[in-house]
């Protein structure tokens, strides 16, 4: 089934309880996005990002607004958008295959032969093989996000929010990851949105970049990033899409 999902004159806004002021976290965004789309969210600190993520998690209400997907308002969380933040939140008590394994579990088809190997696969990719049957507490921050990140992989929801999922992990593991979502994403078309701070990140991976502004969040700019899979990071048609996202968001290369 094809999946839209549409924000309309969207705003959220947070009570400051020291000041007793309101900051509006994002203001008056309209977007629409489908499946098959790989969103790339970019933007300064305090720009709304992550705040557009959880509402489209049904995890926060909008102050003004309305998102739906296939015409259905969002009113809470849904197992059809799977989220995953930006610190692992794995469940102590479970090994890291039953952690990968859990979703699967609440419906009760963890022992189906072909989610056993998917788990199996899952552990391959992340390349924790030999730590199937530690704890979290017995993992670095690294290794716990690699775990999070497959067990909101493995459900393969129609939506899949990604905050900063590949910011806690060594250069080599965050580009074989990036290729790995990217070939799952391929496989099953399903809508990804994700915020990253790392601009090359946003162009390696998405369809298309939303460039975000702060103090209100807004967006001020949506680049189609018109290459091939898999992409070249060296290519002059990438340095030219990186310049452009640098410069709106005035990093750019200053002329004397």
């Amino acid at each position: 089934m094809a999946v839209t999902l549409k924000l309309e004159n969207v705003s959220k806004s947070f009570a400051r309880v020291e000041t007793r002021d309101i900051t509006t976290a994002l203001d008056d965004i309209n977007l629409e996005m489908h499946d098959g789309e790989f969103i790339s969210l970019v933007g300064t600190s305090g720009c709304g990002k992550s705040t557009m993520l959880r509402l489209i998690a049904g995890l926060i209400v909008p102050t003004q607004g309305l998102l739906t997907v296939n015409g259905e308002k969002i009113e809470g969380p849904d197992p059809s958008r799977g989220m995953m933040f930006q610190k692992a939140t794995l469940f102590p008590w479970l090994t890291v295959e039953n952690n990968i394994a859990f979703s699967m579990k609440m419906r009760h088809e963890e022992k189906k032969p072909e989610n056993k190997a998917e788990v199996e696969r899952m552990l391959k990719v992340i390349g924790l093989e030999d730590f199937r049957k530690d704890y979290p507490a017995q993992l670095s921050g690294g290794m716990a996000q690699r775990v999070a990140l497959a067990r909101s992989l493995i459900c393969k929801p129609e939506i899949l929010l990604l905050d900063e999922p590949l910011g806690a992990l060594d250069s080599f593991t965050r580009m074989n990851m990036q290729d790995e979502i990217l070939n799952i994403w391929r496989q099953t078309g399903q809508l990804t949105i994700m915020v990253t701070h790392d601009v090359d990140e946003a162009i390696y991976m998405g369809t298309k970049v939303l460039v975000m502004e702060p103090h209100p969040g807004r967006i001020m700019g949506e680049i189609p990033i018109e290459l091939d899979y898999p992409r070249n990071r060296s290519s002059s048609k990438f340095v030219e899409y990186r310049n452009q996202i640098l410069d709106m968001l005035h990093f750019g290369s200053k002329e004397e």
